[in-house]
């Protein structure tokens, strides 16, 4: 689930009456696509948009329009039955992240088009974004920050946007009209983290246009993410499990959890003040090194084994006085990306956040790593966002038994295992991996592309031989200045 609460081109000539797939889409219309170029692809690509209504009760109402681009498939002989990718987040924009899925699928694409959608409130689809400076919020301390009221600023940009009607099925919906119009027959899925659950959505919405699903970093429906406190902390627990019983970890940075827990006491009295370099402009900030800065930190740095195996250092070196590896990390923290909040909080605030009991986040919120910092900023943002109760049905285990490959990394923050094996229990045909040096959305950094491109391929599931998650040896944990581990 690509959630970070860090506080969060195109060149087109007209090309008319251009069809991608085989036939146009059973109204008669030709969707016009447009010679376009996405960032980090040198090739010319193909992009469009399709109007759709916003609210799909209301057909003659208002419409927004949903942009997509077609990374066309290598050989001329290609497969009638493309890629489609579902962003994470939610509040990713799938265009934003097309040089990452050209490396990741190019055996795919040999063979079929990749196609992204930027989902309804992302990239070029009626963006809900509050691209807000959070500078000032940087020098506060943990209970300056007033999230309610960041929420608010971000809902008053959309006063005519009717954000009950930017939920998880309404993307379906357009990606299905998206996929007629583009004269496909059916769509084999990538989804990856909340993509995962836009999986699961359209395989219950409209199965008969899915050949086959790749479900990565699985999130069921009926789980309740935003509340990741839990998950976060079995993942930290596990990294010092590691280092524990790695000699040359241990010898380094003996007794780390103890340490740990004193830093977050000592950041919690005492906030160190620090000026860093703006990784995007480069320009000097100052930031007030706070125990949920800190700890937010520490927890996105779970999401990958590289920033993941860094982790220990960063710990003793703070606790010791040396911030520069903090902000090192802090720094790659703050140029990821920002997910459009708007897109956000309409999921979450009404699909989940509505479903978190009393009960539900006190548990989420009793673990010493980072409390319940991330439930809590969702409880006060959601406070302020427009809600509605969504059916009971949304939320009821998906059945299926569309061909299904599940994907798990043993070591996520987010998303763990258990949650692939609660959605594969109802997915009748499907195959769940667990890679046990993975962390979230396995594809990027493990075997598992290979596979998924497999799968895809013959759709064999039996056939995957999966001992490559198995031998794929640990990252060494950092030891020093230098790089240095083992």
């Amino acid at each position: 689930m690509k959630i970070v609460i860090a506080p969060l081109v195109l060149a087109l000539s007209l090309v008319s009456g251009f069809a991608y797939g085989q036939e146009p889409s059973s109204s008669g219309s030709e969707l016009e696509l447009e010679s376009c170029y996405l960032k980090g692809i040198s090739e010319q690509l193909r992009c469009g948009t399709l109007d759709v209504p916003e609210n799909y009760q209301q057909p003659d109402g208002k419409t927004i329009g949903i942009h997509f681009a077609v990374l066309p498939a290598i050989r001329e002989s290609k497969q009638n039955d493309p890629l489609l990718i579902l962003a994470g987040g939610p509040g990713q924009a799938a265009t934003e992240l097309a040089n990452m899925i050209d490396r990741m699928f190019q055996s795919v694409r040999q063979q079929r088009d990749i196609v992204l959608i930027d989902q309804r409130g992302t990239g070029k689809s009626n963006p809900l974004s509050c691209a807000m400076s959070h500078v000032e919020e940087l020098v506060k301390t943990d209970d300056a920050i007033d999230l309610a009221e960041v929420a608010k600023q971000c809902l008053a940009k959309f006063e005519d946007t009717d954000l009950t009607q930017y939920h998880s099925v309404n993307a379906i919906r357009d990606f299905e009209a998206v996929r007629e119009a583009l004269g496909y027959e059916q769509f084999n899925l990538y989804g990856g983290s909340y993509g995962s659950r836009a999986g699961l959505v359209y395989l219950r919405e409209a199965p008969e246009s899915v050949r086959a699903a790749v479900l990565d970093a699985v999130a069921p429906v009926q789980v309740v993410v935003g509340p990741f406190g839990r998950h976060g902390a079995a993942s930290f627990a596990l990294m010092l499990e590691r280092c524990a019983d790695s000699a040359a970890c241990n010898d380094a940075f003996p007794d780390l959890d103890t340490t740990y827990s004193q830093l977050m006491a000592d950041l919690e009295t005492d906030p160190v003040p620090l000026t860093v370099r703006d990784p995007l402009t480069n320009e000097p900030i100052d930031i007030l090194v706070t125990a949920g800065r800190f700890s937010s930190v520490m927890r996105v740095g779970l999401y990958h084994p590289t920033t993941r195996q860094m982790l220990p250092y960063v710990i003793q070196q703070t606790a010791q006085g040396d911030y520069t590896p903090l902000t090192g990390l802090f720094g790659s923290t703050m140029a990821q990306s920002e997910l459009y909040m708007g897109l956000t909080l309409s999921v979450l605030c009404s699909e989940d956040l509505l479903r978190a009991t009393p009960e539900l986040l006190r548990e989420d919120g009793n673990n010493t790593f980072i409390g319940s910092r991330t439930g809590d900023a969702f409880v006060d943002m959601c406070s302020v966002w427009p809600q509605q109760q969504r059916p009971e049905a949304w939320f009821e285990p998906v059945e299926s038994a569309t061909p299904t490959l599940l994907l798990s990394g043993q070591l996520d923050p987010v998303t763990p295992p258990s949650w692939g094996e609660m959605a594969a229990a109802t997915l009748s045909q499907s195959r769940h991996l667990i890679a046990p040096q993975g962390a979230h959305t396995i594809v990027g950094h493990t075997c598992a592309n290979k596979l998924a491109a497999q799968f895809i391929d013959d759709l064999d599931l039996e056939a995957l031989d999966a001992s490559c998650l198995a031998e794929q040896r640990p990252q060494p944990f950092i030891l020093n200045s230098n790089g240095k581990g083992l």
